[in-house]
């Protein structure tokens, strides 16, 4: 069979693009490696939730507060007002992904992507089955590529594609403790602090009868696991049963080309899509996903490999300016510990929480309050040149 679509990687990215062009009627064919599970914290947004059609079963968790501490220990609890935060296991949520986009018709392969072929027959994905160990040769119209941070489609067909920046990061999941004076199930704890990170940021996220434990670097030498052992015990549970551990390298800033110029497209963590500061990873990789679909849907309308420059348009016309106020942010604060304090110390201010979750909840910066970004603003240049004090009660 010559498949319309080859899609290499099957997390929420490349399960989203399957779904949509299998749903358009296309052929499709969905790689992925059976067994691994990306570490992250697991949290959705309700837009994503609402987009893209989630059955309540997957939400482990209700989060109806995040709580920001300083490096001093300083906390700063911000409030949801008006919904809540979903958190999924990212086992069950993307397995769910896979076979709700086989279940429209996406074929499911099991196996290792090795390289791409092309001769006067088309375009042929090379791959290596999980079952038999032998390599298998598929052809397909395009390719889209949604296999990770370290995208072996993405280093050998797109430009660029092998110097992508990230941060490791590392956790794990463990059986959650009983709600008690320093966990609390409903609230996930993000920790600003250098003995942690020195340059991203330590989370305790609740997942229902787990919990997610982890942490996130640029560093080459901090141990990952040491840090999260040290987080585990400055949040009360050393004692908490393990359950499993997974590392991955998470990408800091979208590609420059997401497409060869003639038949691949990058989607998901491939293309360098997860939220500078936050590191929030799954809507916006649900959304390229979907974007690297539509410009493949165009691609095959059209046989114009032009089309497939869509998807980073699309992608960044929606979420571009997001992702520099976030990088500029991250760029800001999370240097050293000084301005770690100040940016926890700026995140008490009402104005910061509303707009912050208004950003989040909805995956736009909203302009209906002027006065109160200018305020921010300000505030936030008063903390950056050191006029105010990161110290409040």
């Amino acid at each position: 069979m010559i498949y319309d679509a080859f899609i290499v990687g099957g997390g929420p990215s490349g399960a989203t693009a399957a779904e949509d062009l299998a749903r358009a009627g296309y052929r499709v064919a969905l790689l992925d490696r059976a067994g691994r599970i990306k570490p992250c914290g697991g949290a959705i947004p309700p837009r994503l939730i609402a987009d893209f059609d989630i059955p309540d079963h997957l939400i482990v968790a209700r989060i109806g507060t995040a709580r920001m501490i300083s490096p001093t220990g300083r906390a700063v609890d911000i409030h949801i007002d008006g919904g809540y935060v979903g958190m999924v296991d990212r086992e069950d949520f993307d397995e769910f992904l896979r076979d709700r986009a086989r279940m429209v018709g996406a074929d499911r392969l099991t196996g290792t992507f090795l390289r791409i072929e092309r001769d006067a027959g088309g375009t042929h994905v090379i791959w290596r089955g999980k079952t038999t160990g032998e390599e298998m040769r598929t052809t397909a119209r395009v390719v889209i590529g949604a296999d990770g941070a370290k995208s072996g489609v993405a280093r050998a067909e797109v430009p660029g594609g092998d110097r992508i920046p990230y941060v490791i990061a590392y956790h794990e999941i463990i059986k959650a403790p009983p709600a008690n004076a320093s966990y609390d199930p409903a609230r996930c704890d993000v920790v600003y602090d250098g003995r942690i990170s020195p340059d991203f940021y330590g989370w305790v996220f609740p997942h229902g009868d787990k919990a997610s434990v982890g942490m996130g670097t640029e560093v080459a030498d901090v141990d990952l696991k040491k840090a999260t052992a040290d987080l585990r015990a400055m949040s009360g549970l050393s004692g908490c049963e393990t359950i499993r551990k997974e590392g991955a390298p998470i990408p800091l800033k979208p590609l420059d080309r997401w497409e060869n110029g003639r038949d691949v497209v990058l989607a998901g963590d491939a293309a360098g899509v997860v939220a500078p500061s936050s590191g929030e990873g799954i809507y916006y990789a649900m959304a390229g996903g979907r974007a690297a679909a539509t410009a493949a849907q165009a691609f095959l309308r059209s046989g114009n490999p032009a089309d497939l420059k869509r998807a980073r348009k699309m992608f960044l016309k929606e979420h571009g300016t997001v992702f520099k106020v976030l990088r500029s942010m991250q760029d800001a604060y999370y240097r050293n510990d000084d301005r770690r304090e100040r940016f926890v110390s700026l995140c008490h201010d009402i104005d910061v929480q509303r707009l912050t979750f208004e950003a989040y909840m909805n995956k736009k910066l909203v302009a209906a309050r002027p006065l109160a970004h200018l305020k921010i603003g300000v505030k936030n240049l008063m903390h950056l040149m050191g006029v105010v004090s990161p110290k409040w009660s």
